[in-house]
């Protein structure tokens, strides 16, 4: 049973039809077949004209849907011999951000994402992908880790933002963003970055910074979220659909700004719709991406990733 969005509902009365016809048996079974395809081709219909218009506040909930694959299912449908590496070894674990090394069609690469939680009690646990200090440093711990290995590094970013407690800044929030930016932008190995749901300001960049970054086609990435600019500028979260609209934060307004390289097309529906088959593009789009940079030497790969961000300043200053 999908959870539906607001505007998704038409979707669920025309699904709500379908599965009660499935569910009827007697002597008229071909013409409930006929009927049942006939409803499905409109659903189809229904899905590419909603999906193929949706607003950036539409977008944004499409982004934040609960059935959308998160970083461990990504690990599951696409990484082989997944093996977590843990900590900072400074202060701690932070379950919010997870690492480690894993096979992608053959090659070995260091993961490493943000994992918001399926339920309340992983939700607690991974404290909704919002990172402290802890989780940003084992980032770089494990991109250092990869680069002396000679190990591309792939992330999958997933975050409203890094995590804004006290602790957190007490422990150094903003210059473990920094240093793990900084990581990125020095590391002498391939970096793609993929943002599957949420890329919520500092949290997300950190580890963003990337050779490649690709967006997942209704995934949004911003440098705060629409509720978040409502209530700074409207003093209300009311405004909130308007502030989305004003942030260009959608993957296509961010490829034509420059911002990211390539939209990564979801099934129809969204990738909550067909986790499985959303992983498997990722997983394409990754290998493809990676391909590219075959036999680069690794002080070119740095030296392109930092131009492509040096320039991205330049012509916003123009």
């Amino acid at each position: 049973m999908h959870n539906f969005l607001d505007f998704e509902k038409p979707i669920a009365e025309l699904e709500g039809k379908i599965e009660e016809l499935r569910h009827l048996t007697g002597n008229d079974e071909v013409n409930i077949a006929d009927e049942v395809s006939r409803l499905q081709d409109k659903l189809t219909k229904l899905l590419q004209s909603t999906y193929g218009k949706l607003t950036p506040w539409q977008k944004t909930q499409v982004a934040r849907h609960p059935d959308r694959p998160h970083f461990t299912d990504y690990i599951a449908n696409l990484f082989d011999d997944f093996t977590p590496l843990a900590g900072d070894r400074q202060f701690g674990e932070d379950a919010a951000i997870i690492g480690g090394l894993g096979r992608l069609q053959g090659r070995t690469v260091m993961v490493i994402g943000h994992e918001k939680g399926r339920d309340t009690e992983t939700r607690v646990k991974h404290n909704f992908g919002s990172a402290r200090p802890e989780g940003y440093r084992k980032a770089i711990r494990l991109m250092r880790m990869a680069e002396r290995f000679n190990i591309p590094v792939v992330t999958l970013v997933d975050t409203a933002g890094a995590f804004p407690g006290a602790d957190a800044e007490a422990r150094g929030q903003s210059e473990a963003i920094a240093r793990s930016i900084e990581a990125c932008l020095d590391i002498k190995v391939p970096l793609i970055s993929v943002i599957i749901g949420e890329g919520g300001s500092g949290g997300a960049i950190a580890l963003a910074v990337a050779n490649t970054v690709l967006m997942l086609e209704n995934s949004i990435y911003s440098v705060i979220s629409p509720e978040g600019c409502a209530s700074i500028l409207w003093r209300s979260g009311d405004e909130a659909k308007t502030a989305a609209e004003a942030l260009r934060l959608t993957a296509q307004d961010l490829q034509q700004l420059g911002v990211i390289d390539d939209i990564v097309a979801e099934p129809l529906g969204g990738a909550q719709r067909n986790a499985k088959e959303a992983c498997k593009r990722v997983g394409d789009a990754i290998i493809k991406a990676l391909e590219s940079m075959d036999g680069v030497e690794g002080g070119l790969l740095k030296a392109r990733r930092r131009d492509k961000f040096l320039e991205m300043g330049r012509k916003g200053l123009n």
